[in-house]
């Protein structure tokens, strides 16, 4: 069979999926006994999302499932990472559970198993319900994590005798950092003391949801999910411009106190959360640099947190610039460059950039990797996000406008965007990484948070006056990536043993 542009030749046991969120599909919010969630509040504040948009409706998944669980079968998805609604399940956060809710989810585990999907499901990916939010400041009080466990108890009691694969929580960085110290996801809280708080007890009830599921399903494979991002200092001294563009490696120009700003930054976004998993502790500087700051750890908090796991998640997108500042207090940073520590983000360098203004970085996905391998004793990883918001348009298909409705979306950025990144994701392969598979994000253009419906990130174009769903040119080059995997599997077996189960081998201090 013909291979797609770009195709390279993955492990057997390397598994392609397509990944969604929760509150940025389903839709019916009021409906079956579901809860509000803080994102229900949060969009109903003027200003707060583009637009004015919110979930209520979204990509209507929620009665729309089947068709889009019959779309991925016709691509070929081998995988399916989707979310949990928390409200849904439990409406006021603890104690009474909805039915209706764990039915909804049962049934949709159900129809993938009957397509062979299999399912890989996030526990928490930011909708919290609103009543845990008021009632206690959601996880800026321990008390949430109590509730937390027991709504996690529930679930995997009901799905895990189907469901393997689960993510206790989805970035917790973003929840942390865009939702209680900038104030730009819900809950819309600003206020740097509950930013640290919140960190620390979702790592913490990270660690407790992983040793319940396993009591409750001795077989589910668990692990979290980090969005990791590497962190270059501007090359202010390279001359052309170019800096590592120029066959420089990254900050090469960069001087001593931009050095010093891009390695607090990857403290704060990336080691304060891979310390604390694989090893039980922060890191001491950018503790110290906290000082009042710091989240209040109590005895057994580390050792909990770095309960061993069976995979890491990974979501990547792209790469942070940074320089030193003097105008920027000492906090934390937004992916879309708001204050750091001391330090101000740059926008991006390059020429290729998405519609979210994230520059186009594939090698920075391998140079994660890379440092997983090196620095965390290489553990099994997932790609559970990759993928970029274009400006996408709708157009008629030329061979078929004069005589139907048919039409086609032509994203051929997008289609180089994840060309570019699986061949990262390979090449780390070839040095060595345990990458053990990639989903892209998204299955579908859904509620894209503060952005609202302004930007599309899905390889399935959903008309949101209409809920029509129309595969774009990437999802066509991605079916034909996973066609050529099928096909490599049945045809052209090699003589290579398969890895050893993440189950084997689990990860932690």
């Amino acid at each position: 069979m013909e291979e797609p542009a770009g195709y390279r030749r993955f492990p057997d046991d390397f598994i392609f999926g397509a990944a969604t969120a929760s509150y940025q599909i389903e839709g019916a919010t009021g409906e079956d006994g579901r809860g509000e969630s803080i994102w229900d509040e949060f969009c109903r504040r003027p200003g707060r999302v583009a637009g004015g948009d919110n979930g209520d409706i979204a990509c209507d998944h929620y009665h729309r499932y089947r068709e889009d669980i019959a779309i991925m079968s016709e691509l070929g998805v081998e995988a399916y990472r989707f979310s949990i609604a928390w409200p849904r399940i439990v409406p006021d956060g603890e104690g009474a559970v909805n039915g209706a809710g764990l039915d909804f989810y049962s049934r949709l585990v159900d129809s993938l198993l009957a397509r062979g999907i299999r399912p890989f499901v996030t526990l928490f990916h930011w909708d919290l319900p609103l009543a845990l939010q008021r009632r206690y400041g959601g996880f800026a009080d321990r008390r949430c994590i109590d509730a937390y466990v027991r709504y996690v108890e529930t679930v995997v009691s009901a799905l895990g005798d189907r469901v393997r694969d689960w993510v206790t929580f989805n970035e917790p960085w973003v929840y942390s950092v865009l939702g209680h110290l900038l104030g730009i996801h819900a809950p819309g809280v600003r206020n740097p003391w509950k930013a640290f708080r919140v960190a620390h007890h979702q790592l913490v009830a990270h660690g407790r949801a992983v040793t319940r599921i396993r009591e409750i399903s001795p077989d589910a494979r668990v692990g979290i999910t980090l969005n990791l991002t590497p962190v270059h200092p501007v090359e202010r001294r390279s001359g052309s411009g170019k800096g590592a563009g120029a066959g420089m490696s990254p900050g090469a120009g960069a001087t001593a106190r931009d050095r010093a700003a891009a390695e607090m930054a990857d403290q704060s976004l990336n080691r304060f959360y891979l310390d604390a998993v694989f090893t039980g502790t922060y890191p001491e500087r950018f503790r110290r640099r906290l000082g009042i700051l710091r989240p209040p750890v109590m005895p057994g908090d580390m050792e909990t947190i770095a309960v061993p796991i069976d995979f890491l998640g990974v979501n990547n997108y792209t790469r942070h610039r940074a320089r030193f500042s003097w105008k920027n207090p000492p906090f934390f940073f937004d992916m879309d460059g708001a204050a750091v520590p001391e330090r101000e983000f740059v926008g991006p360098k390059g020429e290729q950039y998405t519609a979210m203004g994230w520059e186009v970085y594939p090698q920075g996905l391998r140079e994660i990797l890379i440092r997983l391998k090196e620095e965390y004793n290489n553990p099994p990883v997932y790609i559970t996000e990759n993928g970029a918001a274009f400006t996408d348009e709708l157009e008629p298909e030329p061979a078929q406008a004069a005589r139907s409705t048919s039409r086609v979306v032509r994203d051929p950025l997008r289609i180089a965007y994840l060309e570019q990144y699986t061949a990262a994701v390979h090449q780390a392969l070839q040095e060595g990484c345990d990458v053990r598979g990639y989903f892209v994000w998204s299955l579908l253009d859904n509620f894209e948070w503060a952005h609202g419906y302004s930007r599309r990130f899905g390889i399935v174009h959903v008309d949101y006056r209409t809920q029509e769903r129309t595969v774009k040119e990437s999802g066509r080059w991605y079916a034909a990536l996973m066609a050529a995997r099928k096909h490599q599997r049945e045809h052209q077996p090699e003589h290579e043993p398969q890895r050893e189960s993440a189950k084997s081998g689990r990860l932690g201090s």
